[in-house]
């Protein structure tokens, strides 16, 4: 899948090296419902070229933040600017810069594949011979080719999902907001539009990601905003991210047959934290060598077996229940939420 859009697509090659302007500027961006505060005093930028990602929790404030910068919602107060233009003053001039995949698919079902392109082609004011080379790349591209004259009605949801992308691409744009585009999809799907991704960000496209989706973030996002309560509480790139908390460690055993009493891990020696995840369980600790010795001999009393261990440094994921507190305790036993 790689260079595959270059090939086919013909996305330009974005040159920004004279251009000073941000892809994205937002300056004490605040929103409120009511009582409700979404967006307090949000502040970040968003280079040209950047795989942007923006990551929270449920209610966050990732939706509020994407429908104002695409120009749907009016913030209360503060600023958004898109390649230098005012999303709210000159929302048209911004918008022809981006594409736009929401979160739940904006295709209509009641028709085709290809008129669903077509249709989105004309929104942005794309010519007639442009717009039917690219929606055939497009469609190839996403594998939805020989369903092209199918009713969308029938299409599952990671077909009308690689639809919905193809739809953000049809105008060519500088800029991509993809909010949540991975999210309930089949691997093939998903591989996909990772792969897409990479290639936007390689030919110079700007891509602003939001998910909840931590490992999607790391290997996608050249940096990560994360989000919390409607306020930014970290914004890096991943690698540095984690080196905030260098002294979480972790070690991830598997055990046959699981004890019953697993929630004995919680008393080896430096281990600080216990999380299940799954089939495995990851201690945290400061001294990974002391509990796997610890691991071993709970092993021998509990009469079973350690079939794997690994050693890790601090994660994402790590970082991200740090900073926001997205955890649930269980009898001293911490799960990821």
């Amino acid at each position: 899948m790689t260079a595959i859009i270059g090939s086919q697509v013909q996305i330009r090659q974005r040159d920004f090296k004279d251009d000073t302007v941000n892809a994205i500027e937002v300056s004490h961006l605040t929103k409120h419902f009511g009582q409700l505060v979404a967006l307090n005093d949000v502040n970040f930028s968003v280079t040209k070229g950047e795989t942007f990602g923006f990551l929270g929790p449920n209610g966050a404030g990732k939706t509020t933040t994407i429908r104002i910068l695409t120009g749907i919602t009016v913030p209360t107060c503060g600023d958004a600017k898109i390649f230098g233009k005012d999303i709210v003053k000159e929302t048209i001039a911004a918008r022809k810069q981006m594409g736009i995949v929401h979160e739940t698919s904006n295709i209509y079902t009641d028709l085709t594949a290809w008129q669903n392109l077509m249709f989105t082609a004309e929104l942005y004011d794309v010519r007639k011979a442009e717009r039917e080379k690219r929606g055939q790349d497009l469609l190839e591209l996403f594998g939805l080719w020989e369903r092209r004259e199918d009713k969308t009605n029938g299409f599952s949801k990671g077909m009308k999902r690689r639809l919905t992308l193809a739809m953000g691409l049809i105008n060519d744009p500088r800029l991509i907001f993809l909010d949540e585009p991975t999210s309930g999809l089949d691997v093939q799907s998903n591989l996909i539009i990772r792969d897409v991704i990479r290639d936007l960000n390689a030919r110079g496209v700007t891509v602003f990601l939001t998910t909840h989706n931590i490992e999607e973030a790391n290997l996608t996002c050249d940096r990560v905003a994360i989000i919390n309560r409607g306020m930014i509480a970290a914004i890096d790139s991943p690698e540095k991210l984690k080196k905030t908390i260098q002294s979480v460690q972790s070690v991830e055993i598997a055990l046959d047959p699981v004890p019953h009493q697993w929630e004995g891990l919680r008393g080896i020696a430096t281990v600080s934290e216990v999380r299940k995840m799954g089939d495995k369980f990851r201690l945290i600790t400061e001294d990974p060598q002391t509990v796997i010795a610890g691991v071993m001999a709970y092993a021998e009393r509990h009469n079973t077996r350690v079939i794997g261990v690994n050693t890790y440094g601090p994660s994402l994921e790590d970082v991200f229940i740090k900073l926001t507190g997205l955890e649930i305790r269980h009898h001293g036993v911490k799960t990821v939420d």
